[in-house]
C-alpha cells in the first residue's frame, strides 16, 4: 500500500468545481459561533461538492482569516450567501420546495441511521448554535429534525462533526 500524492486525488480545480453538478443538499448554518466550525463546515461542503451554504444570524462571513484558516479555500468554491433571520431562509427554501430538516435532538426526531433521503429531492439541513442548537423556532418550521445517535454520556457533538457525519450520510445515500 502507498500513500498517493496530491496529484493522484484528482482534485477539481476552482472553476471544474463551479460548474460540476452539486448534491442536491443545502447547509444552513445559524448562529455558529466559532469561526474555526464555519470554516469546517466549508471543508465539508467542498469534499461533497455541497449546493449552498447559508449563514445565519451571528454566523461570521468571508472574507476572515480564522475561517479561512480551517477551510483552505472552501470558501472561494462552496456557493454561499448571509442572512440575517434563518426563518426567512427555511420559509424561501421551502417555497421552493426544498426539504428541510433541523439537525437535533427534539421529540420525534428521526435517527439518522433511520433517515432515506428521497432521490431526486433536494434538502437543507440546519444546524444550530455550538450551546443552544437549533432554535425551536427553526424547528416549528422544519419538516422534521435528524438525530445523529450518541450512546455515550455527553449526547453533543461538535457542530462540525455532525455536519461531517449528517453530509457524509446524505451524500452516501444520494449516491446514484
Amino acid at each position: 500500500m502507498r500513500k498517493l500524492a496530491n496529484s493522484e486525488l484528482g482534485r477539481k480545480s476552482i472553476d471544474d468545481f463551479k460548474v460540476a453538478e452539486k448534491t442536491p443538499l443545502i447547509i444552513i448554518l445559524d448562529d455558529i459561533r466559532s469561526l474555526h466550525n464555519i470554516g469546517s463546515v466549508f471543508r465539508t461542503a467542498d469534499a461533497f461538492l455541497v449546493e449552498k451554504v447559508y449563514l445565519c444570524g451571528i454566523t461570521a462571513t468571508p472574507p476572515n482569516k480564522e475561517i479561512h484558516k480551517t477551510a483552505l479555500g472552501a470558501t472561494e468554491t462552496v456557493a454561499w450567501e448571509y442572512h440575517k433571520q434563518v426563518c426567512d431562509v427555511i420559509a424561501a427554501l421551502k417555497a421552493e420546495e426544498v426539504s428541510v430538516w433541523a439537525v437535533e435532538q427534539v421529540e420525534n426526531a428521526v435517527f439518522l441511521n433511520d433517515f432515506i433521503p428521497e432521490k431526486g429531492k433536494k434538502y437543507a439541513l440546519v444546524f444550530g448554535n455550538e450551546v443552544k442548537g437549533v432554535s425551536q423556532e427553526a424547528i416549528a418550521r422544519c419538516d422534521g429534525s435528524i438525530e445523529i445517535p450518541q450512546l455515550g454520556t455527553k449526547h453533543s457533538l461538535n457542530i462540525s462533526v455532525s455536519a461531517g457525519i449528517v453530509v457524509w450520510d446524505f451524500f452516501r445515500e444520494m449516491l446514484p
